[in-house]
């Protein structure tokens, strides 16, 4: 048995040399995961890229968009691939300047750190002279705005969390926004040695701890935690948060030395919750009409939290919506407002649960990775207006204070990641991915992304290349040796760019004569230099794996600050939590002023929209495969409904449509439909349907807003949380439900695309 690691866990596999014969979740992993089933089931699917394929109508008429998305593929040669590109390569940059390149490959591409696909295709980019970038992340886009003007870095939150070895001996009630996922926190950016959020809140809730789980899902927290489950609208947190805020400020439970010291502008948000700036105040009273949380339940809860150490959490989800900005925003002053921020067990969270490393203690120090050299281009974008940027080139856009201007984008280089997974409004990127003359992927599979690209490049999967990595914040570091041999032509993307780089005349900037096997060796070597308590390279390479020492295994989140605010100030322009932004404030936008408010979402049950859409669609992440991750292999097929993504909906949602469990059910909009597998449950709380993510995007030929496959996102608005973040709203849609009566269409994902002969 040989150890592998992925973002969802560490496996053991026996192998023949061809395909994995046997894995198996780690022996050292508390909690396995499933999710292992699908590497080996996916490795030889047949949607494997299994040689180069260039599009029809660019191999036939050159550079232009037209028919791209909707063409065969031709087969060529690695030799024929390689003279096409680097040819298109050299005309785009010498033509068009390195301003005209975006350089995608967003997505969590490999656990390996060497073979790290964004690291890669970036450094080979540079060495052409830049490219055009993404800013944040479709997950965290907001988060990563909008808390450094309040309260620090999003890395504060994710590297220096409360330990949950400190929340399992002090906490005393968690109140979770959006729950503590149990899927979303099997995965983690780089791997996950061994899982452990089952385990920690049990023994919370064993020692006395309350879990109260704000969410429309009840199953959005382990069954461990025993929660106490308060379903509020989707889209509402922000009024409820308010009402909970008014509480404290009118009972006299707000902590007002803490507020005095470590905080500023809470009268001005005072204030407006006592209804001192618009005549309404934001009370549970008024709060009830909006969330259908009752009044009574909301003053209790308040109480509760002044009298506990207590731990506000707020998961990534609140954020990936419309005014995104205000639940994040309030969770930090419902924080502030119970002075427990810096104490062990209480303050503020957010991420505990939508990752599996937040509140693991962060290790000494960093592993090796790829450098990717210097980007000449200072031209960037959030990566959730790729569509804007496409579609409307030189317009002006605002951000985060600034207004910037999307370039005219001729090539698009993507290795690593889908974002037809990740995207909104997917007919809207379909029509965006027509605009570039000419699209480049590496992919292991034929994902959307593929079919909508000129040249295919056939990348190889992590399981057969040597590599390393680690988790972010885990202190297990695996090698990483390749497993099999690489499926049909498959070769590392590390091999192709530096075969295009020599070609281009910068492949000596590009791989400094190094093959990969001896980068990974160098970088390690290079890495534990001076730490003779580290093994040499060839030591580590035949252990199973090296554990990394942890300085502070009770780590508290902001205790330093909480000690001496002078001595430890946070990096917020007053070094304080800033319940008032100056900095926001002046940037004068009406959807995200200087404190939190309660703005009405464009989409939400509460609107003049549900009217004709009734039903608010949760797009939340699946529990089956990390996003769009080997949506072909067998434990994420498992869950399927006559292939197509299962959709949950309340009993009572179903019953007053004449929905039965089991049957295909048609879910639309304006913006599109899609068809899934109805799972009548419960656990969903009525007026909401739950479709996750994930199911790769098949749009019937005749129509790209109709995913026959199962894709939310054809549903979903293609808009920004917010002129502040332009982050990615993506969470939360209206929709309606109807049985599907038609014949079922055939689909198109379970294998290649049309391919013809040159």
């Amino acid at each position: 048995m040989t150890t592998h690691l992925t973002h969802w866990g560490v496996f053991e596999a026996e192998s023949d040399g061809e395909r994995l014969t046997s894995v198996r979740p780690w022996r050292g992993d508390p909690e396995p995961m499933a999710l292992i089933e699908n590497v080996a089931s996916a490795q030889h699917h047949p949607t494997r890229i299994d040689r180069p394929y260039v599009r029809q109508g660019w191999l036939e008429r050159g550079p232009g968009a037209s028919g791209r998305g909707d063409e065969p593929f031709v087969p060529v040669s690695w030799e024929q691939a390689f003279e096409l590109l680097s040819g298109e390569l050299s005309r785009v940059y010498s033509e068009y300047g390195a301003e005209s390149v975006y350089g995608g490959s967003y997505g969590w591409a490999s656990a390996g750190r060497f073979h790290h696909a964004q690291s890669q295709v970036h450094r080979f980019l540079n060495c052409l002279g830049g490219y055009v970038q993404h800013v944040n992340s479709y997950s965290l886009g907001t988060s990563q705005v909008l808390l450094p003007h309040v309260i620090g870095s999003m890395g504060l939150f994710e590297g220096q969390a409360t330990a949950k070895s400190v929340l399992v001996e002090h906490a005393e009630l968690v109140v979770a926004f959006g729950g503590v996922s149990p899927k979303n926190s099997a995965v983690s950016p780089g791997g996950v040695s061994r899982h452990n959020t089952k385990t920690w809140i049990g023994a919370a809730r064993a020692r006395g701890c309350r879990f109260v789980s704000i969410s429309p899902l009840r199953d959005d927290i382990p069954v461990e935690a025993q929660a106490e489950w308060i379903a509020p609208r989707p889209g509402s947190d922000t009024a409820l948060m308010l009402a909970l805020a008014q509480v404290l400020d009118a009972d006299g439970l707000a902590d007002t030395a803490f507020l005095d010291r470590y905080t500023v502008g809470y009268e001005r948000f005072a204030g407006y919750v006592r209804g001192e700036t618009d005549g309404v105040v934001k009370d549970p009273g008024w709060a009830e009409p909006i969330t259908g949380v009752s009044a009574t339940r909301i003053r209790s809860l308040a109480h509760e939290m002044a009298a506990a150490r207590t731990l506000i959490n707020v998961s990534w989800s609140l954020q990936r919506a419309e005014h995104g900005e205000q639940p994040l925003w309030l969770g930090v002053v419902l924080a502030a407002m119970l002075g427990q921020i810096g104490l062990p067990g209480g303050g503020f969270g957010h991420s505990y649960g939508s990752t599996a490393h937040v509140g693991d203690p962060a290790r000494g120090r960093s592993v090796p990775k790829f450098p990717q050299g210097s980007n000449k281009v200072a031209t960037f974008i959030p990566v959730a207006r790729i569509a804007d940027m496409l579609l409307n080139p030189g317009q002006v856009f605002d951000y985060n204070g600034a207004r910037l201007v999307y370039p005219d984008i001729k090539l698009v280089y993507w290795c690593g990641g889908n974002p037809f997974h990740h995207h909104q409004d997917l007919a809207r990127l379909h029509t965006a991915f027509t605009r570039p003359e000419t699209v480049v992927v590496h992919d292991a599979f034929w994902t959307a992304t593929a079919r909508h690209a000129d040249f295919v490049l056939p990348a190889t999967m992590s399981i057969e290349r040597d590599d390393f990595g680690a988790g972010q914040n885990d202190r297990e570091f695996f090698p990483m040796k390749a497993l099999t041999r690489p499926h049909g032509e498959s070769r590392d993307d590390y091999a192709i760019l530096g075969e295009l780089a020599e070609r281009i005349g910068v492949g000596k900037e590009f791989t400094e004569g190094r093959t990969a096997e001896e980068w990974v060796r160098h970088l390690y070597e290079q890495w534990r230099a001076n730490d003779p308590k580290i093994p040499d390279f060839d030591d580590f390479w035949d252990s199973e794996s090296l554990a990394l020492p942890v300085p502070d295994p009770e780590q508290v989140l902001l205790a330093d600050f909480r000690a001496d605010p002078q001595q430890y100030p946070l990096s917020t322009p007053s070094g304080k939590i800033e319940i008032f932004s100056a900095t926001i404030d002046g940037f004068g936008y009406a959807d995200c002023p200087g404190h939190p408010v309660w703005l009405e979402p464009q989409e939400w049950l509460g609107g003049d929209v549900a009217a004709r859409f009734p039903l608010q669609l949760i797009a939340n992440q699946p529990r089956t495969k990390l996003h769009s991750q080997l949506d072909v292999g067998a434990h994420s097929r498992s869950v399927k409904i006559a292939g197509r993504e299962p959709v949950r909906l309340h009993p009572d949602d179903a019953a007053a449509r004449g929905l039965r469990d089991g049957e295909i059910v048609r879910i639309f909009n304006d913006r599109g439909s899609c068809l899934a597998g109805l799972v009548v449950d419960d656990a969903v709380r009525p007026q909401v349907a739950q479709l996750s993510t994930g199911a790769w995007y098949d749009p019937d030929p005749a129509d790209p807003t109709f995913c026959r496959h199962g894709n939310p996102n054809v549903l979903t608005m293609d808009r920004p949380t917010s002129s502040l973040s332009q982050g990615c709203s993506g969470q939360l849609a209206l929709v309606e439900i109807e049985a599907y009566r038609g014949p079922l269409p055939e689909l198109a994902v379970d294998g290649p695309p049309t391919t013809v002969a040159q």
